[in-house]
């Protein structure tokens, strides 16, 4: 291993100089390239021949530019043809107020907003009216998908930008960590050094590479000139020299996590538990090397913001037998039991063990995708009485929800999964969801928004207005349906409204 003895500070300074649906049925889906279990579902359910924006919203042809003049911006993984968005989408707004409201969105309420969040996160466009070589929109799209834990997602939005500039490299430097490809990290990094993110990756990548003496000098001159803090010093020490510091205590209490100290934590043998950590960490935890429980939860985590596809999320709900009861173990359970019982086609056994899965769902705020695995499978059930009721509900919950709406009661549901809820319900929140379809006008200073052609803008503020709206504010909610409808989001309006006509999203 290299020497790690410190040189003077004179000394060092010499030194210094990466089954389909058929076209009618079926939704915006994930980006099956990507992986054969995706972990993204873009769930917007768009229509064939539904038309997607206002007519009052010009498309006119995409200018091709070099990226060097107009920066990245106008990049992304889906055509205005998938999304069915135009390619004027960001034309008319100016790139740092499309940033900040994108930073702002909230990835985990309501799965309807996540599904259109992820397609305008990924859509490719014309680039802003001020666009430059700063690439605001899409560094702040890139930090978004990270958020919410898409890291895939966001990998390959940086690779087709191509992350040749200091704050893209970075970014992908830290993704690529994340999912854990350290070579192909550290593979660029060596080529590109100019490009390094700070002197830590620097070092971890020289090493990496074999060169533990250069390594270790540069690790001495960083720390000389105060270009290093003593948390990394301290874990680079130990990577570079472990046998060095066998038998002592870890590092320094750790401070604010970055992918490369998690990584390093992890090299010397003290891993860090992600669940004290922001959601793209959860990712480590789902390596067959991890214990089932801390893989359960991470996958319950990542699925709450859609970065986790269901189908994934039932595979290690059912890798093996619960190990202990309560807690997650008892939804492990009742999930296990639940899809034992569909898989049977048992209508009794069905009735016995949906209210047990369905609760426990709901409890994890994972109600939306056990309706996407499930809801259309119930449908087809001859279920009676209170089971059919709850059955019904749940289907209204996945893409089949025009079906379910005819196949249980006439009511306000029912109603709004066909586009035509009853006018005057008595329920406070569902009145202001039907207001949305019985005239209600789009709040004037979107209106302006869209006059100017500013519809990326518009639906950002739009999403906002809906998180308020499931909070609790009812004026916020009838003028955000209204506005997606306006713009010609209906299918994603309804999805909205019915999930918050029928789970709790004011927690």
């Amino acid at each position: 291993m290299a020497n790690s003895a410190r040189l003077s500070p004179a000394a060092l300074a010499l030194l210094l100089a990466g089954q389909p649906l058929t076209a009618q049925e079926a939704p915006l889906s994930a980006i099956d390239w990507l992986n054969p279990t995706p972990t993204v579902t873009l769930d917007m359910g768009l229509p064939i021949g539904e038309t997607p924006v206002s007519e009052g919203v010009a498309t006119p042809s995409v200018d091709v530019t070099s990226l060097d003049q107009q920066g990245r911006d106008s990049v992304g993984l889906l055509s205005a043809t998938v999304t069915g968005l135009p390619a004027t989408l960001w034309s008319y707004s100016y790139a740092t107020r499309l940033a900040d409201l994108v930073s702002d969105q909230r990835p985990e309420v309501l799965p309807a907003m996540q599904a259109l969040l992820y397609t305008l996160l990924l859509a490719e466009a014309n680039a802003p009216l001020d666009a430059g070589t700063a690439s605001e929109l899409l560094l702040a799209r890139v930090d978004k998908l990270v958020e919410m834990g898409a890291l895939e997602q966001a990998a390959a939005l940086l690779e087709r930008a191509g992350p040749d500039t200091p704050q893209l490299f970075a970014r992908w430097f830290d993704v690529t960590l994340l999912m854990g490809h350290e070579n192909a990290a550290c593979e660029r990094l060596v080529a590109q050094p100019y490009l390094a993110p700070g002197y830590g990756a620097r070092i971890f990548c020289t090493a990496r590479s074999g060169d533990w003496r250069a390594a270790a000098l540069t690790l001495d001159t960083a720390k000389a000139l105060g270009l290093i803090d003593d948390e990394l010093d301290a874990l680079l020490l130990r990577f570079l020299d472990p046998d060095l510091f066998e038998g002592e205590p870890p590092p320094v209490s750790p401070g604010p996590p970055t992918p490369l100290k998690f990584r390093l934590y992890e090299a010397i043998g003290e891993a860090q538990t992600t669940s004290s950590l922001p959601r793209p960490y959860a990712h480590a935890d789902l390596r067959d090397n991890v214990g089932w429980k801390a893989q359960l939860e991470a996958a319950e985590r990542l699925a709450r913001t859609s970065a986790l596809h269901e189908n994934r999320l039932l595979g290690i709900y059912s890798e093996r037998a619960p190990a202990a009861s309560g807690m997650i173990w008892d939804r492990v359970a009742a999930i296990q039991s639940f899809d034992a019982a569909m898989t049977a086609r048992d209508v009794s056994a069905v009735t016995e063990t949906l209210p047990a899965a369905w609760a426990a769902m709901q409890q994890v705020n994972l109600a939306v995708p056990f309706a996407r695995l499930y809801g259309a499978n119930l449908l087809s059930l001859p279920l009676q009485g209170v089971t059919a009721t709850l059955a019904r509900d749940i289907a209204l919950l996945s893409g089949d929800y025009e079906r379910a709406a005819l196949s249980g009661p006439r009511d306000f549901l029912a109603g709004l999964a066909l586009g035509m809820p009853p006018r005057l319900p008595q329920d406070r929140t569902q009145r202001a969801i039907a207001e949305a379809w019985h005239g209600a006008g789009v709040p004037q200073a979107l209106s302006t928004m869209l006059a100017r052609g500013q519809l990326g803008e518009t639906i950002l503020r739009a999403m906002s207005l809906m998180d308020d709206g499931a909070a609790g504010d009812l004026r916020a909610l009838t003028e955000a349906l209204a506005t997606l409808r306006a713009v010609g989001l209906e299918d994603t309006a309804r999805r909205a409204a019915l999930q918050i006509a029928l789970l709790d999203t004011r927690g």
